[in-house]
């Protein structure tokens, strides 16, 4: 990856900031929460931000504002009397998030979209979505997902939630029945309807390959949601179950960041998975235990800022880590290999059907 190619990434990123910085602190366009934070500390982020390096200047983010305030706290008075959604990260480790949405659901995966290779995702195709509708907004973006690029979508609903409380209290025998129930679902839409495209998690996609061959079924490719993907989990089901004619792209997102796409991954690549954020709308880096940035090849936690005038999220502490990455073609700037849960190799986490 040349310098340059680099420095134009962090210039127009830079740039992206400096006019969102503008748009959630201007009395006429701003959020009220960060209006009130910034009459609170006496300080102006229009004069103090000019590049990401500066957003030390808030200290990282607490989550609990977007659990606790009102709505009315989030919506940026550009956005004032304009109709918006509400959607809910997963809540694996905690009380879930809300965030607000007007048009930031469609325009992230609009973007995204540009990523898919156009051999295994067909433009045209139909899709079938195996994951959460309400109160996740991966219903209808991928639904728009599907019908920019020229096809329709079929959905089989999946409530992520049930499934882990499930597994915690040790009851293996009702989340067994429960991913026998998507599961059937899902193969019964594939051998009766005109799919090429799936969206669904490792562990579905492994069951439902143990079910029927899913290439000579007619599914091209298959975009893999969930956090945790290791080489030798992508190794087993790229070799033993879902073989070469299918293209498995793996992809990282929650409600709060976006969606971030993953560069080729396979045997030249001992089959890490090296996601990249969807900069300049979002940033994605690895810090240690002193808050600092990681180094290239070592392990630290994912702390997310979103980018956008429906949103600003400052140096969010994610509930992931990671290994961090060098750039690589189509995306020049830091990625992340090897994701799962924060200190999972500590303390295992409950992902269920994800």
């Amino acid at each position: 990856m040349s310098d340059a190619l680099r420095n134009n990434a962090l210039e127009e990123l830079n740039a992206h900031l400096r006019d969102i910085i503008q748009w959630h602190f201007s009395p006429e366009t701003g959020c009220p929460f960060w209006l009130e934070w910034k009459d609170q500390k006496g300080i102006d982020p229009r004069e103090r931000v000019k590049t990401i390096d500066d957003l030390t200047l808030f200290e990282g983010f607490d989550a609990k504002e977007l659990r606790s305030l009102p709505h009315e706290q989030w919506i940026p008075r550009g956005y004032a009397k304009t109709p918006f959604k509400v959607f809910e990260t997963g809540g694996t480790t905690g009380t879930p998030i809300q965030r607000l949405s007007w048009e930031d659901h469609l325009s992230d995966y609009t973007l995204f979209s540009s990523c898919l290779s156009g051999n295994g995702f067909p433009k045209g195709s139909n899709w079938l979505i195996l994951g959460p509708t309400g109160p996740r907004r991966l219903r209808l973006s991928m639904e728009h997902l599907a019908n920019i690029r020229g096809g329709s979508a079929y959905h089989v609903d999946l409530d992520p939630r049930w499934v882990r409380k499930c597994i915690a209290k040790g009851q293996l025998d009702i989340a067994e029945a429960y991913l026998d129930h998507v599961v059937g679902q899902g193969q019964r839409l594939i051998e009766t309807r005109n799919i090429q495209c799936v969206f669904t998690t490792p562990a579905i996609i492994e069951a439902l390959a143990f079910r029927l061959d899913l290439a000579k079924a007619g599914i091209k490719g298959v975009l893999l949601g969930g956090t945790t993907l290791s080489p030798q989990a992508q190794r087993f089901l790229r070799e033993e179950l879902i073989g070469e004619e299918l293209l498995l792209t793996p992809v990282y997102g929650n409600t709060l960041m976006g969606l971030a796409a993953s560069a080729p991954s396979g045997p030249e690549s001992n089959y890490e998975v090296v996601y990249y954020a969807p900069q300049p709308k979002a940033v994605l880096k690895l810090i240690g235990e002193s808050g600092d940035l990681v180094d290239y090849g070592e392990r630290g936690r994912v702390v997310l800022t979103t980018l956008t005038k429906e949103f600003f999220l400052p140096l969010h502490l994610e509930r992931d880590e990671a290994i961090r990455r060098p750039p690589a073609p189509g995306f020049p700037w830091d990625g992340l290999g090897d994701l799962r849960p924060w200190r999972s190799a500590e303390t295992p986490t409950v992902e269920g059907v994800y």
